[in-house]
């Protein structure tokens, strides 16, 4: 398998320049993890398949999805790719590289990791600023437009809150300067885990039933049904930021209640 990858990376390098590989190539794993992976849902919702999964009853109009759909493209290639296109010297200064060989998984693995925290730490604190009150009215409100997501309303925001919370997902990548490989999987994984956020869905195998400290679309799902003054829920993959600073207790009672609720009725 680490041969066959390191083929394909070999015939890549070949082929396209670096900048080539890190602006282009990084939008295109960008809009396919995106896209592929947010797509099934729209389809779950006007098909009404897995209702019983589904955490809102309510459901979006296709006009809505539509809506969503433009002005995500829109957004994708006259804010995010014009991003990856200028911070490539940023990334080059900071150390990154394409070349062979690859990075070993180890490696990969804990930047990784790495990437999830910082990312985590830095958007919770980012987020809890876009819910006062003049930057939730101007900016974060176009994302709350969505009080019942769906898998792409994850990166449905305004243009500024794109770079604002983008410096979230970006910092990790920019201090350590990984591999591009490396910082591919970041990107797919980061797109996979805001999407399933953002699913309206809560299936058996979720991750946030089997991964320790992790959200998932339950815990979001609660941060965009309520008022933003009240809604709290405002870290992206993890909950300890949440319950270290108290601002999970509205969900966690309402957890509670429907735990007693399911007790009585057993």
């Amino acid at each position: 398998m680490a041969s066959m990858i390191e083929s394909a990376w070999a015939f890549l390098l070949a082929n396209f320049s670096d900048f080539q590989l890190t602006s282009l190539g990084g939008f295109i794993v960008h809009e396919s993890a995106f896209f592929l992976s947010g797509i099934p849902f729209i389809l779950f919702e006007r098909a009404g398949w897995f209702g019983k999964y589904k955490i809102q009853k309510k459901t979006n109009t296709p006009e809505a999805q539509q809506k969503c759909i433009t002005r995500l493209l829109m957004f994708h290639f006259c804010v995010n790719l014009p991003i990856l296109i200028v911070t490539y010297p940023l990334f080059k200064f900071m150390g990154m590289r394409s070349t062979l060989p690859l990075p070993s998984w180890k490696v990969v693995s804990t930047q990784v990791l790495f990437y999830f925290i910082l990312e985590d730490f830095v958007f919770y604190w980012g987020h809890r600023v876009l819910h006062t009150k003049w930057l939730y009215k101007h900016v974060h409100s176009v994302h709350h437009e969505y009080a019942t997501p769906f898998g792409l309303t994850s990166e449905y925001a305004h243009p500024a809150e794109i770079l604002f919370l983008g410096f979230a997902t970006v910092i990790g990548p920019a201090i350590t300067g990984p591999h591009l490989i490396t910082l591919y999987l970041w990107i797919s994984l980061r797109i996979l885990e805001t999407v399933e956020a953002h699913s309206g869905y809560h299936f058996p195998w979720s991750p946030s039933n089997f991964l320790p400290l992790y959200g998932g679309s339950d815990f979001h799902d609660y941060h965009h049904r309520l008022l933003y003054t009240k809604s709290g829920n405002y870290s992206s993959t993890f909950v300890y930021m949440d319950w270290l600073f108290g601002t999970d207790k509205g969900y966690r009672k309402l957890k509670m209640l429907k735990e007693q609720e399911c007790n009585k009725a057993m």
